[in-house]
């Protein structure tokens, strides 16, 4: 029985993946953001990296937490955009 459920949970994440966004875009008033989801899921490989939940949107994300969350992990990779310009095109 534990098996079962844990291959129907796997099924379900990866479905998941599979239907997530390749782009989003993210609007901020000095320009909006597009974060393209599938390079990242392609990158980093484990959804928890950024979704502490699993697989979702990610509870209160705003300004503060996507600098914290995504500029912090671009400046601790050596990757990425770090700049405001980089992220933000009006």
């Amino acid at each position: 029985m534990k098996k079962i459920f844990a291959a129907m949970a796997l099924t379900l994440i990866c479905a998941v993946a599979a239907m997530a966004a390749d782009t989003i875009n993210l609007p901020a008033k000095n320009g909006n953001v597009t974060f393209n989801h599938k390079k990242h899921q392609e990158v980093a490989k484990d959804c928890k990296a950024c979704h502490e939940k699993g697989p979702g949107k990610i509870e209160g994300f705003g300004k503060d937490s996507a600098h914290k969350l995504c500029k912090g992990c671009h400046e601790e990779k050596k990757a990425g955009p770090t700049k405001c310009g980089e992220c933000h095109k009006k």
